[in-house]
C-alpha cells in the first residue's frame, strides 16, 4: 500500500476528501491545504481521473526530519527511488519550504537532485543518469523542519481538464468552479445559472457533475507511463468511471453581457462534450429575468482589483443584488474578494465560507432565499 497526498486550494480540503471517500479509497484524511489517502496503482488512476477539486496526486516516497542539508541529503538517499524511477527516467526537482531552517528552495532542489542521482546511480551501477526517458517529477515540501519527498503522478495540474485552451480575463480555476457547484448542492435535478459566465467554467463543471462524468477522461497523466500504474489499471479505472455516468435532461444556463465571452463559453463546452446540456445567451445579469422557475445561481462576478476599478465593481454588486432579489425560489452563491461585498449587494449572506481563488482570498456568499 502506498501513501498519496492531494494538494488543494485552501478551503477545499473537505470537498476533496469527500470525493475520495466516495471513490472507495482507503484511509482518507484532510489536513490544511491537502488530503491524504492510501492505495495502489488503481487508486492512483481513480483519483487522477475522477477528482474534481484536487490539484494533483502525489505519491509519498518518504518523510524525515531535515534541519541541515546533510539531513536532507541522507534522507533522500535512503528513499527507495529505484522502485519507481527507471535507469533512464527524468527526475527534475521542485518544491517549497516554510518555517524551516532550510529556507532556500534552490539549495534544497540542488541537494535533493544530487542525492537522488547518487542513490539511483548506486542502484543501477551507473556513474551518471542519462535522463532521456519518461518524466518522474520529484516534489518536496519542508515544513517546520520536516521534509516530505513525492513523485508527481499527475503531470499538468488537475484543473487543466483540456477543454479550455482559451479564456477571457481572470478565469476561474476549474477545480474551484467544481467546488462552488458542489457547495451549492447542485446534482443535476434543478436548474443552475451562471449570469457572469466568462469562459464558461462554472456551467461546464456543473454539466460534468450532472452527468457524473470523470473530468480527467480527456487528458493524460504522468503515471500512465510508469510500471507502478500499468496501462490495464488506467483502462479499468476509465471503464469504471464511464459506467457511472448519467444521461438525462439538464437545465443549465450560461449568460454574459459580453458576446465574445458567450461564444468562447459555447466553444469550451463543445470541447468538454457538454454543449447540448447548457443554454447560452447574451444578457445583462443586472437586468435579466431568471431563466427557470427555481434553481441556484452560482457566479464569479468581476473583482475590482483584477478587471474593473473597485467602485465600478461595487456598483455592479449593488445592481446585481437589486436584480437578483426579485428571483423568487432561487438560491444565490457568489464568490468575491471584496470584504464589503454584502454591504453593496444589499443583504448579509445566510452563510459564508472562506476560499481562495488562486492566491486571492475570497468568501463564498450563500443566500438561500
Amino acid at each position: 500500500m502506498a501513501e498519496f497526498t492531494v494538494p488543494c486550494l485552501f478551503g477545499l480540503e473537505g470537498p476533496a476528501a469527500e470525493e475520495l471517500r466516495r471513490m472507495g479509497l482507503d484511509d482518507v484524511r484532510a489536513e490544511n491545504g491537502r488530503v491524504r489517502f492510501s492505495g495502489d496503482g488503481l487508486s492512483c488512476a481513480k483519483a487522477n481521473l475522477r477528482l474534481r477539486t484536487g490539484e494533483r496526486v502525489l505519491l509519498l516516497l518518504g518523510s524525515f526530519e531535515a534541519k541541515t542539508f546533510d539531513d536532507l541529503f541522507e534522507g533522500v538517499k535512503a528513499l527507495p527511488l529505484a522502485d519507481y524511477i527507471p535507469r533512464n527516467g527524468q527526475f527534475p526537482v521542485k518544491g517549497y519550504s516554510l518555517n524551516s531552517a532550510l529556507h532556500s528552495v534552490p539549495d534544497c532542489q540542488r541537494i535533493i537532485k544530487k542525492a537522488a542521482a547518487v542513490k539511483l546511480g548506486a542502484s543501477y551501477g551507473a556513474s551518471w543518469m542519462p535522463e532521456d526517458g519518461d518524466m518522474y517529477q520529484l516534489q518536496f515540501s519542508v515544513i517546520k523542519d520536516r521534509a516530505e519527498i513525492y513523485l508527481d503522478t499527475t503531470g499538468a495540474p488537475l484543473f487543466k481538464r483540456g477543454y479550455r485552451p482559451g479564456h477571457v480575463a481572470a478565469p476561474l480555476r476549474e477545480t474551484l468552479a467544481a467546488a462552488l457547484v458542489g457547495l451549492a448542492r447542485y446534482r443535476g435535478r434543478d436548474a443552475l445559472w451562471d449570469p457572469f459566465c466568462g469562459s464558461g467554467t462554472i456551467p461546464i463543471e456543473a454539466a460534468l457533475i450532472a452527468r457524473n462524468r470523470a473530468p480527467g477522461l480527456q487528458r493524460s497523466f504522468s503515471a500512465q507511463k510508469w510500471d507502478f500504474a500499468p496501462a490495464r489499471v488506467w483502462r479499468e479505472a476509465a471503464d469504471e468511471a464511464r459506467s457511472l455516468e448519467y444521461h438525462g435532461e439538464y437545465h443549465i444556463f450560461a449568460s454574459d453581457i459580453d458576446p465574445r465571452a458567450v461564444a468562447l463559453s459555447r466553444e469550451n463546452a463543445r470541447r468538454a462534450g457538454v454543449e447540448e446540456d447548457i443554454a447560452f445567451s447574451v444578457a445583462d445579469a443586472c437586468k435579466a429575468d431568471a431563466p427557470w422557475e427555481k434553481g441556484v445561481a452560482v457566479c464569479n462576478p468581476p473583482y475590482g482589483e483584477r478587471m474593473l476599478e473597485r467602485e465600478e465593481a461595487r456598483s455592479l454588486y449593488r445592481s446585481y443584488g437589486s436584480a437578483s432579489s426579485a428571483w423568487r425560489d432561487w438560491k444565490r452563491f457568489v464568490i468575491c474578494s471584496d470584504p464589503d461585498f454584502e454591504r453593496f449587494f444589499g443583504r448579509s449572506a445566510d452563510k459564508k465560507r472562506k476560499l481562495y481563488n488562486g492566491m486571492i482570498p475570497c468568501n463564498l456568499y450563500m443566500y438561500f432565499s
